[in-house]
């Protein structure tokens, strides 16, 4: 009787155990998934802009010259280098489009057009209103960016991406955002 008991409570015993190891394992099998992006992977449809750029390492200005540092809005900006070519007037008409599609959300976005200091405001901007001048001083690559309220650049976007992906990702930045 006696070693029945025992016979019993080591099975318990290695019954625990075991559950317990199987957990940990995989905890740790889901560990290493989840932060070299396997299973887990993010959702969004831009690039994170690496290493993290703020407005103050830009230097932005609008055209009056007053630094443009924090705000209450978020930003979509349409950054060129040169001239603003076919894809660039696609991609701010583009832009135009998904800011009616924000519905209610629209008031918390601003619209740039963003050049190096040097370059005249584009005349694509007579077309577009709403839509504001900004210079910089450091250099960015030519595409999309959306940039929050404290002034990080948070996704960069190519010009061919300025519909649906854009649109995608900024849904949902402004439903989980407490800023902005």
């Amino acid at each position: 009787m006696i070693e029945t008991a025992q016979k019993s409570s080591r099975v318990q015993l290695a019954a625990i155990l075991l559950i317990a190891s199987v957990s940990l394992a995989a905890a740790y099998v889901l560990y290493y998934l989840a932060r070299d992006g396997g299973v887990w992977a993010t959702t969004n449809h831009g690039e994170f802009v690496q290493p993290p750029v703020t407005l103050a390492d830009l230097g932005v200005v609008d055209d009056q010259g007053n630094s443009l540092l924090t705000g209450a809005n978020w930003w979509l900006w349409v950054v060129i280098s040169k001239q603003c070519g076919a894809e660039c007037k696609t991609a701010v008409h583009r832009l135009r489009q998904l800011h009616v599609l924000l519905n209610k959300d629209a008031s918390r976005i601003r619209r740039a057009l963003v050049t190096p200091r040097a370059l005249a405001p584009p005349a694509i901007l007579e077309d577009y209103p709403n839509m504001r001048h900004l210079g910089l001083t450091g250099g960015l690559e030519d595409g999309i960016y959306i940039v929050d309220p404290l002034g990080n650049l948070v996704f960069f976007y190519p010009y061919a991406d300025a519909g649906r992906p854009l649109l995608d990702d900024i849904k949902r930045l402004l439903k989980i955002s407490q800023i902005g």
